[in-house]
C-alpha cells in the first residue's frame, strides 16, 4: 500500500482552492469588463428601435446620444447609459442602480431639475411623460421619449440641426452651440458605418487615473454635459411656449432662462 505524504492532500487541496480563486477573478473581471462594453452598447441598441419605431434618422438620434452623453471608452467617444446631470453638474456611473440610488438620494434633498439617461431627459420639465423616475431611467423609454420630442422639433424647425439645437434650448446663443457640437458628431456619424463612432479628441472625458470608471462616479466637469460659462440648470425644456407641469414641478421663472449650457 502506497502510504500518501502526510501533508499531500492539504497542499493539493490548498493548490486547488487558490486555482479556483483564481479563476472566479479572472470570470469576474471578465463578466466586468463584458458588462461595461455591454453598456456602452445600450444607448446605440435603444437608438436603433426609436428610430425603427418613430422614423427618426438612426444617426440623428446617435449623435444626440453622444451630445448629451459622451464619453472616452476603449478608444472612442462612446455613449453611456447611466449618465445624470444634477443641476448643471454630470456624473456617470457604473450601474443603473448607482445612477438611480443618486437621483433618488438629491431627489430626497430637494433637486428637480436634473437629466437622465441615454437622452438626458430633463425631469422637471417631462417628469410627467413618465410614470417614474426608474421608467425614465429605462433606455428604451428614454429613447423612445427623445425621439419623439426631435419630430416635433423637426416638423418645427425643417431640419434636423436646428431641431437639435431647440432639443437642448430655446434661447439660440445656447441652441447654436449645441448644434454646431451636434452637427460635427452627426456628420461623422454619417460617413461611418454602423458601427463605428468617431474620435473626436476635444470632446473626451476627464480621466481619474486609470481604468474606465473608479468605483464612485466621475463627474463630468469639462466635456458636453458641463456647461461652458452659465449656470443653467436643464438641458431639455418644453416645446413652445408648453407651460411647466403642476404638482413636484417648480413653475419655470418669468424671467430667466434656467437651461443647461454646453
Amino acid at each position: 500500500m502506497t502510504r500518501l505524504p502526510r501533508y499531500g492532500i492539504g497542499i493539493t487541496a490548498l493548490a486547488l482552492g487558490r486555482a479556483a480563486v483564481t479563476t472566479l477573478l479572472l470570470v469576474a473581471s471578465t463578466t466586468c469588463v463584458q458588462a461595461n462594453a455591454d453598456a456602452s452598447a445600450v444607448c446605440d441598441n435603444v437608438a436603433s428601435e426609436a428610430a425603427r419605431r418613430t422614423g427618426v434618422p438612426l444617426s440623428v438620434l446617435k449623435a444626440i446620444s453622444l451630445t448629451e452623453t459622451g464619453r472616452k471608452h476603449g478608444g472612442a467617444l462612446r455613449p453611456w447609459p447611466w449618465t445624470v446631470n444634477m443641476e448643471g453638474e454630470g456624473h456617470w456611473f457604473e450601474s443603473a442602480d448607482e445612477a438611480r440610488a443618486y437621483v433618488y438620494r438629491e431627489y430626497k434633498r430637494g433637486a428637480r431639475s436634473f437629466d437622465v439617461g441615454c437622452f438626458q431627459i430633463n425631469y422637471r420639465w417631462h417628469g410627467e411623460a413618465f410614470r417614474s423616475i426608474e421608467e425614465m431611467f429605462d433606455p428604451l423609454a428614454n429613447a423612445l421619449y427623445a425621439a419623439r420630442l426631435l419630430q416635433g422639433l423637426h416638423a418645427e424647425k425643417g431640419d434636423w440641426g436646428r431641431a437639435a439645437g431647440a432639443y437642448h434650448s430655446r434661447t439660440p446663443e445656447f441652441a447654436n452651440r449645441y448644434q454646431a457640437r451636434f452637427e460635427r458628431l452627426y456628420a461623422g456619424l454619417a460617413e461611418a458605418s454602423e458601427r463605428d463612432i468617431p474620435d473626436i479628441p476635444d470632446i473626451v472625458a476627464v480621466a481619474n487615473g486609470a481604468g474606465v470608471l473608479s468605483a464612485a462616479a466621475r463627474v463630468n466637469r469639462y466635456p458636453l454635459l458641463q456647461t461652458g460659462a452659465s449656470t443653467g440648470l436643464g438641458s431639455l425644456v418644453p416645446l413652445g411656449n408648453a407651460a411647466a407641469p403642476a404638482g413636484l414641478f417648480a413653475a419655470r421663472p418669468a424671467a430667466a432662462d434656467t437651461e443647461r449650457v454646453d
